[in-house]
């Protein structure tokens, strides 16, 4: 997956490329104030963001009052006024329609030729990222072949609290939840580099803006030294081991109860009785929690199966095996056959997702099992229009890990069912902190052999929390033993190293960990020790008005493209003059009468990192692809055009960057990966 970024489909992936920069109209109209363009540019705006220190003149820099301004605010920048003593005063206003807002300082703003940011991914399976003060400091690491010892010295350096050389920042210990503390790292610039080993890796300039309720936190000492992220007023951050008692794990099991899956059914059962048994001897209470959710299948067109997906026993609401059992007596599989083998797994991952206050536990679990492929997003029957990716990055927005126990039966196998399943499933059971898929199959859908599976598991999740409730942090990977694995063992080795990743991600949420205010340099997308591992992962701010734009534009050429209106080249260059318009400017997508007038495709590609591969493709190449793939692209981008009217009809998840904007103006988060 993560080697899969650099390459994505997508026009969504062109969502996710939405630079900030924007794109200058054609024709303005006569006497209109326009903006500045981009050094060596035609077509592009200059914008830049502010820092906690702007002041925004509303008359003239320096005349009157000045008005304190929310970090991370954009402006488009109308005109620069040389002071002779190397300060730039600049005219700004918050559009490119000519409406002035006042002047600032520019050494209070940064210029920003993107709309992409970075978050940090979780750091447990990976050393925590440096970053440097000047570019060519880092390229000398990069370089390197002994860049991993160099980095590794430095590390230790700024991990002993001693200064080290170009080293300005180092990424928090404990993971930084965005939700609570809102932060962003606006990409400034990037550039792409290899490594000596011919791993590609991207370096960005970094800005490091926290917003203005979160700003109670360190700066850079005296440089070269580091600028770590303090915990929030008030008061002092409990210590790990303090923090740490208060763990609780919530594992939910979405379990297929179509026709075939009552030993399945009786089996999870079974084992959550024991676990709970295990609980009771051990006094840990209501630490551990179970819930159970069920699927089957499109009940519109077989009502016989009476429910798509059905919550029967959320987390807390049983506390022993008796009340367990009470609650899940009437979970028996299907009286009926579903329409086709596939099943609605995605309807029952939606369910557990949605349905479930996560935000009680530390430790968030998710275990699917199923002997069937899912309902794609695509198909007539899906409930939900979303398929594998858009419910892994939903799980990813919880921070719920799935697991996914996919039993091999004979019927399965007979059917066709068994790669077409495992390759949705490997999708959604990516987790990006262990770098791999939690997929685990079951050959010949064994019984025994399950049990086996689900004991592990839900011993190795227990025992978590049996650590954590006496103050000790997750081993992280306890299994060393080299050579070939038992999936049991491959199951408790990744258990192990994500319950640490959870811990971390718990620590960071009690003790309200942030990222320094503000802080400017340069830093590696990927671990320079372990190439396969990512430092931070791009995501891209789109309001109301152009999740809107995009769905209605987007929907529009598809729809167009399907129904024959338009040849398939006709339908790939609208698509790809698209891409790159989102890439520049969404706030023009609606100003534009069809979207092969956005722009020039030339600039507006230029300097893109996270190219999307619709982007770069050529007519030539789109031609070469074939029906069937330029199909695949086509359904891809349907699916991801679930996802986004999904976004939008999520109003909790967007954020106000600035309390006096309208709402229209609030932002929405979304993952590069969330493109196709």
């Amino acid at each position: 997956m993560a080697g899969q970024m650099r390459g994505r489909v997508a026009l969504l992936g062109l969502l996710g490329l939405m630079a900030g920069t924007a794109l200058a109209d054609t024709v303005p109209n006569e006497g209109t104030r326009t903006p500045l363009l981009m050094e060596g540019k035609t077509t592009l705006y200059q914008r830049v963001l502010t820092t906690p220190s702007c002041l925004l003149y509303p008359k003239a820099y320096g005349v009157g009052e000045g008005q304190k301004l929310p970090a991370f605010s954009q402006y488009y920048v109308y005109d620069v006024a040389e002071q002779g003593n190397g300060t730039q005063i600049l005219t700004v206003g918050s559009n490119a329609t000519g409406t002035i807002s006042g002047q600032l300082d520019g050494k209070c703003t940064v210029p920003w030729k993107q709309q992409l940011a970075l978050l940090f991914t979780n750091s447990a399976q990976r050393s925590r990222a440096l970053i440097f003060d000047e570019e060519t400091a880092l390229d000398a690491i990069i370089d390197s072949p002994d860049g991993a010892t160099q980095y590794q010295a430095l590390y230790d350096q700024v991990l002993a609290g001693q200064p080290a050389e170009h080293v300005i920042s180092i990424e928090p210990e404990e993971y930084v939840d965005y939700q609570q503390n809102f932060y962003l790292l606006p990409i400034l610039n990037s550039v792409e580099s290899m490594y000596p080993d011919g791993s590609y890796v991207y370096k960005h300039e970094i800005a490091s803006i926290t917003a203005p309720d979160a700003q109670n936190v360190t700066t850079a000492q005296s440089a070269p030294t580091q600028a770590v992220a303090q915990p929030a007023a008030p008061g002092p951050a409990q210590s790990p081991e303090a923090a740490l008692v208060g763990f609780k794990s919530a594992v939910v099991f979405v379990i297929d109860s179509s026709i075939s899956m009552q030993p399945y059914i009786d089996r999870t059962k079974q084992a959550i009785n024991s676990i709970y048994r295990s609980i009771e001897d051990s006094h840990l209470g209501d630490s551990v929690n179970f819930g159970i959710v069920s699927f089957r299948a499109d009940v519109r067109k077989v009502p016989g199966l009476e429910y798509t997906a059905k919550m029967y026993l959320r987390p807390g609401d049983a506390t022993d095996a008796a009340s367990f059992n009470q609650k899940v007596a009437s979970l028996e599989q299907a009286a009926v056959s579903s329409a086709q083998f596939d099943e609605d797994a995605y309807a029952g991952i939606n369910l557990a997702l949605q349905d479930i206050n996560w935000n009680q536990y530390g430790g968030r679990y998710i275990v699917l099992i199923t002997d069937a492929g899912a309902i794609d997003g695509s198909d007539a029957q899906s409930t939900t229009g979303l398929d594998a990716n858009a419910l892994r990055l939903e799980a990813e927005h919880y921070g719920a890990a799935i697991y996914t126990l996919h039993l091999l039966t004979d019927s399965g196998k007979r059917n066709h069912n068994h790669e077409h399943a495992k390759e949705q499933y490997e999708l959604l059971s990516y987790n990006s902190i262990l770098g791999k898929a939690l997929y685990y199959p079951v050959n010949a859908g064994s019984v025994d052999a399950f049990g086996s599976m689900v004991d592990t598991l839900a011993r190795s999740l227990t025992a978590q929390v049996q650590l954590a409730s006496s103050g000790k942090m997750a081993a992280g990977s306890s299994l060393s033993a080299t050579g070939p694995k038992t999936q049991e063992a491959k199951l408790e080795e990744d258990a192990n190293a994500l319950g640490l990743a959870m811990q971390l991600a718990y620590l960071g949420r009690v003790n309200g960990t942030k990222s320094p205010d503000f802080l400017q340099g340069w830093m590696a997308e990927r671990d320079v020790v372990d190439h396969n591992k990512v430092v931070c992962t791009p995501i891209v701010l789109v309001n109301r008005n152009q999740l809107s734009d995009l769905y209605t534009l987007v929907h529009g050429v598809l729809e167009s493209g399907i129904a024959g209106q338009l040849s398939s080249d006709a339908m790939f260059a609208q698509l790809q003059a698209l891409a790159a318009q989102m890439g520049r400017d969404p706030n023009q997508l609606s100003k534009s009468e069809s979207i092969a007038d956005m722009g020039i495709m030339g600039e507006l590609l230029d300097d893109l990192p996270y190219k999307s591969r619709i982007a770069s493709y050529s007519p030539e190449d789109w031609y070469n692809l074939g029906s069937q793939e330029q199909d695949n692209i086509v359904r891809g981008l349907e699916n991801s055009l679930h996802y986004l009217q999904h976004c939008s009809s999520d109003n909790d998840r967007f954020i106000k960057l600035n309390v006096d904007a309208d709402a229209s103006e609030e932002v929405y988060p979304i993952p590069l990966d969330a493109l196709p």
